[in-house]
């Protein structure tokens, strides 16, 4: 781990997943069986959990909101798990109930689908950040466009969220933003406004297109579309990494060198995945313990390849992450099959 550095700070929404393992996502009017239910952490849990997991002596720091509820309660539980995780800076709100997704996990197709309902999420703004209690080298904020007051106007930065991550650089921070797959007439505002203040972003190319207004081919994405995405993500504001994770291959720009880089995805053995949600938090990991850990954008590119088939090998989010070690052992394993 890299010596004398404070860490990594996570902020934004807090989501209790409930995972219904069901035969396929039925049509309007019909049925279909749930095999299985679980009840486990998402949104930045997701991803501050792949981080401890990742490395145990990671120093990181949560900001967020969670209810006096049950839902509440399993997160910080779980949160507890993991001693370097400083939850010094989790509210809990009795104005409110945490945020719940019900993820809807088809086994034939082996897609997701989800129903969110924003509760405490939505609520979640600077007020809530100590930023003593969060002083880290990376402030990342996620997600853009599913957090109510975050993602509202501000007379001054463009939206709330972009205010959050100019006062996170004002205190000498590094700031990463994620986002949600939304294709809305509002995400390039809402995006555009978070990206002038961003060193790092991580999106997949659904949320690409709608945050840069780039359009996808027909075929998907091709290296010629990812270019023109990232330079578009650049232009924006970003000035360090812009990266696209794509099914097939993941896209990244070096916005201080120009340099493009390309990794392809892991070719994974039949019955390998088991679930796919999570998968994106798990390579924003990889992404943002690279650049903590001073690696190139191609090694920390290959980290998050490799945190994404650690991720998918579980139903959840992050029950599937390794050590370092253990999952750079796994994509070489899995490069020479």
């Amino acid at each position: 781990m890299a010596e004398g550095k404070k860490g990594i700070a996570i902020a934004g929404t807090l989501i209790a997943d409930t995972f219904y393992k069901i035969d396929t996502y039925p049509a309007p009017g019909n049925l279909t069986k749930i095999r299985d239910i679980v009840y486990y952490i998402g949104g930045t849990g997701n991803t501050i959990l792949d981080l401890a997991k990742l490395d145990p002596k990671l120093p990181l720091k949560l900001s967020g909101i969670i209810g006096e509820d049950a839902q509440g309660r399993m997160m910080r539980e779980r949160l507890q798990e993991f001693p370097n995780i400083d939850l010094a800076n989790l509210t809990v709100t009795k104005d409110g109930f945490s945020s719940v997704t019900h993820v809807m996990n088809a086994q034939d197709t082996k897609q997701r689908t989800f129903f969110y309902q924003g509760g405490a999420g939505d609520i979640y703004e600077e007020k809530y950040i100590d930023w003593e209690a969060i002083d880290a080298e990376i402030f990342h904020l996620q997600y853009l466009l599913l957090m109510d007051k975050a993602d509202s106007p501000d007379p001054e930065y463009g939206t709330h969220a972009a205010r959050i991550l100019h006062a996170a650089r004002e205190r000498g921070m590094k700031t990463s933003v994620d986002m949600v797959s939304e294709q809305s007439s509002r995400a390039p505002g809402i995006v555009s406004a978070a990206l002038k203040y961003a060193d790092y972003c991580a999106i997949n190319e659904v949320e690409a297109e709608a945050g840069t207004g780039v359009k996808l081919p027909e075929e998907g994405p091709t290296e010629s579309w990812a270019k023109e995405a990232l330079q578009k993500m650049k232009e924006k504001g970003v000035t360090t990494w812009a990266v696209i994770h794509c099914p097939r291959c993941g896209y990244g720009f070096d916005c201080r060198t120009d340099a493009f880089v390309s990794v392809p995805s892991l070719h994974l053995p039949e019955g390998y995945i088991k679930g796919t949600n999570g998968a994106g938090d798990a390579y924003c990991s990889g992404i943002l313990y690279g650049a903590y850990q001073d690696m190139t954008l191609e090694e920390s590119m290959i980290l998050g390849t490799a945190c994404a088939a650690c991720s998918l090998s579980q139903v959840n989010g992050t029950d599937g992450m390794r050590s370092y070690e253990e999952t750079m052992k796994l994509y070489r394993e899995l490069s020479q099959a």
